[in-house]
């Protein structure tokens, strides 16, 4: 997400600084250029840093920004199970490098920053509200809420602009490591699509372009800020029919298998988006089909 809210600032007339995680102790960006590539030259500043180290709050600081979008994050559920430390490190230390040095600059004008729908638990309603209870099931799901109330908490104690975003599940072009790409990519390769469980557990699938369009719209409305405000279809999708979707995006053969299911896996995840459209008049425009068949074909071009 943040290479193309990257692209999407750019074609703005925005003048653009990105931090990027440090491919070695060495502190070269090398394939954290995977994404920014084309836009490269474009960018005002490219930082390497760990975002959760000594020297980020500093970098940020020196960069002077009006608007940050912080969408660092160690985000792959299943790693926090096996290091825990490590995730809650670069999620809430990460998320107070920002929040810290946001509140020691006198040209801050917003700080978006990016909470998860796994904050919510299992689902205790049809379709989850900003208001629905937090229980987190997971080490990643308990450092999201963690860094979440600690930006609303540097809000209301010192004023910093804070705008919470809580995007739904996100897919699209460059995104490799949730259900989707994985899908796509073994129908691709002509293997087997692997369904956990019964595959009855859902999820609320956002394309890509309607996020990037949230992550503005958090950024510059004045009615953001001190709010927690979450984004997604409002359409609970299966796994096992997602698989389906994708096996028919992808055409031709597609075979499907169970496995045994995953630890901490919320069983239903669907947003109601009334306070997004309300507040912020957003509302998604690609339909789960449309975006899937966008993927398959950036897949298919990029390999």
């Amino acid at each position: 997400m943040g290479s193309h809210l990257s692209e999407r600032l750019l074609a703005l007339g925005a003048e653009v600084s990105v931090l990027v995680r440090p491919r070695s102790v060495t502190g070269t960006v090398g394939a954290a250029f995977r994404n920014l590539g084309p836009v490269a030259d474009r960018l005002a500043n490219v930082i390497a840093t760990d975002i959760a180290g000594p020297d980020a709050e500093a970098a940020i600081a020196g960069l002077a920004p009006s608007v940050v979008f912080h969408l660092a994050a160690d985000a792959y559920v299943e790693r926090s199970f096996g290091h825990p430390r490590e995730v809650l490190r670069t999620n809430m230390d990460g998320t107070m490098t920002v929040l810290e040095a946001a509140r020691r600059s006198s040209a801050i004008e917003r700080v978006v920053v990016t909470s998860s729908s796994e904050v919510y638990g299992p689902a205790q309603t049809q379709r989850m509200r900003e208001d629905h209870p937090l229980e987190p099931t997971s080490p990643y799901a308990a450092s999201k809420v963690a860094a979440d109330r600690m930006a609303i908490a540097h809000h209301r104690t010192y004023g910093t602009p804070v705008a919470v975003i809580r995007p739904f599940n996100t897919y699209g072009p460059r995104h490799v490591y949730d259900v989707i790409p994985k899908f796509i990519a073994k129908a691709l390769r002509g293997e087997a699509l692997t369904v956990f469980g019964d595959g009855t557990q859902s999820r609320d699938f956002t394309y890509v372009d309607d996020m990037i369009d949230a992550f503005l719209a958090m950024g510059s409305h004045t009615g953001a800020v001190g709010e927690v405000v979450h984004f997604g279809c409002g359409e609970a999708t299966t796994i096992a029919d997602l698989a389906r979707a994708v096996a028919n995006a992808v055409g031709g053969e597609v075979r499907i298998e169970r496995a045994a299911p995953r630890a901490a896996e919320v069983s239903r995840l669907c947003c109601d988006a009334s306070k997004a459209s309300s507040l912020l008049g957003w509302r998604p425009t690609v339909s789960l089909a449309e975006g899937l068949a966008r993927n398959v074909s950036w897949m298919r071009e990029h390999g």
